[in-house]
């Protein structure tokens, strides 16, 4: 946005039911790719820097409110719902006083780029300065989309929503996505002229631009890829735009200098961040949080959310949780857990371990079957492993517990008291042996059976 541009606000229709979600939560706060759709698109606002931001809801406001209110957005209600034009007019009074652009979108449609919603905002301010602008797009198929009929400048003839379109209309391409920026000292007067005699007697959006028209202003449109305006309203559309979202994330991985195994099974999550020249396998799913550094190495079927990942080796089989750091040449192997767990550069945890709240030095290993015991059902405790220590396998160490740098912990310990650097630690049953006894036992319990039978 210039410096000579005038402010900008957004209204946020969510007010439809989501009755289609069968779900007891809001469905602008189902997720794309780990997050609320909803913040998907606040998110995208946000290099517009809208001065105001409004929500419009229909039931669930509690839900809405909560995800929001600390992102100082506001929530208006609609009730009854009488149509998308009724829907916006509801952000009136929290847009009070405002005299700038307003940008209309919609929550369940959470994927539309910050370029196109200030391509908008540049066609407003355009020489023939049009009343409205809307978004369109081509679909492969257009369904029941309301159409725009445009000259091939962008010039809109008239909108019609696809129940009242004729069967000419019906065959033009370019549909309506809803979107829409109009100046606010526009937008009141228009949505106020708004009536209601249509095939489902409520207040259409797309009707201020037929009244902007034929009070012989102007009006254009401008597209879209149709996947950056689909719409979600079941679980089915939930699921087909995380595929697509996906299918483009990998591609822009790989493009960045990524190679993955089997990309289809690769799951990213909004914020997932991959260097150059990294490995990842099949079935890996990242979640929320995640960095990976240039020519880390992922193998097949690891599960990474919140950690930060360096020039290391994980998996197959790893589960990373929040709060995990691994550092360079370092090896989580198979099988292994991390929860707010640092591994220093070189450290190895290689296979059938469990690392919570634990600091594991540079160079140590730690053997299979180890766990850090850092829960009492109360308070959580801490590990702190020295650099080049040794656990050995099957140890459980005992929080809040010290192992000193290049100390060792004997196989099959548990260990619950602080252990000196460079020193042995052992702690475990003396082992026994009785001559004969095994042969002797064999003989008895055969005799039993036998005598049973």
């Amino acid at each position: 946005m210039t410096e000579s541009r005038p402010p900008v606000a957004a209204v946020i229709l969510a007010a439809g039911k989501g009755t289609r979600m069968k779900s007891d939560r809001h469905k602008v706060l189902h997720e794309v790719a780990g997050r609320p759709m909803l913040l998907h698109l606040l998110d995208a606002l946000g290099p517009l820097a809208p001065q105001r931001s409004v929500v419009v809801v229909g039931s669930g406001r509690a839900q809405v409110e909560a995800a929001v209110a600390p992102l100082g957005i506001d929530v208006a209600t609609q009730e009854p719902q009488l149509g998308t034009a009724h829907a916006v007019l509801q952000a009136e009074s929290a847009l009070a006083g405002f005299s700038g652009d307003v940008l209309i979108l919609y929550g369940d449609v959470p994927l539309v780029r910050s370029e196109t919603m200030q391509a908008m905002l540049d066609r407003l301010h355009a020489p023939d300065a049009p009343a409205a602008v809307v978004l369109g797009f081509r679909p492969a198929d257009t369904l029941a989309y309301g159409r725009v009929i445009a000259d091939a400048d962008g010039h809109i003839a008239r909108m019609v929503e696809h129940k009242d379109a004729t069967e000419e209309e019906r065959a033009c391409d370019l549909c309506n996505s809803g979107l829409m920026a109009v100046r606010a000292v526009d937008l009141w007067p228009l949505l106020a002229r708004v009536g209601n005699a249509n095939a489902a007697g409520e207040y259409y959006l797309p009707d201020i631009v037929m009244l902007a028209l034929a009070d012989g202003r102007a009006a254009a449109v401008i597209e879209a890829e149709p996947w950056e305006v689909a719409g979600i309203n079941s679980r089915a559309e939930l699921a087909e735009v995380e595929g697509a979202w996906q299918a483009r994330r990998r591609l822009k991985a790989m493009a960045e200098g990524a190679t993955l195994r089997d990309p289809a099974t690769v799951w990213f999550a909004w914020d997932t961040a991959i260097g150059r020249d990294v490995t990842i396998g099949q079935n890996v799913v990242f979640g929320p949080g995640v960095t990976i550094a240039d020519g880390a190495v992922i193998h097949p079927f690891c599960h990474i959310e919140g950690a930060n990942v360096g020039r290391a080796d994980i998996g197959p089989y790893a589960r990373l949780r929040p709060g995990t750091e691994i550092a360079d040449e370092a090896r989580v192997g198979n099988f292994v857990e991390t929860k707010k767990a640092r591994l220093g550069r070189g450290a190895k945890a290689n296979h059938l371990t469990y690392l919570g709240d634990a600091e594991v030095g540079a160079g140590s290993n730690i053997g299979a079957g180890t766990i850090t015991c850092n829960y009492d059902g109360f308070f959580k405790y801490r590990t702190v492993i020295g650099e080049g220590a040794f656990i050995g396998s099957n140890s459980a160490l005992v929080a809040p517990v010290r192992v000193g740098a290049g100390a060792i912990v004997g196989a099959g310990s548990v260990i619950t008291r602080d252990v000196p650097a460079d020193a042995l630690a052992l702690a475990r049953g003396r082992q026994e042996e009785i001559p004969g006894r095994a042969a002797s036992f064999r003989e008895r319990q055969s005799a039993r059976k036998k005598a049973g039978s």
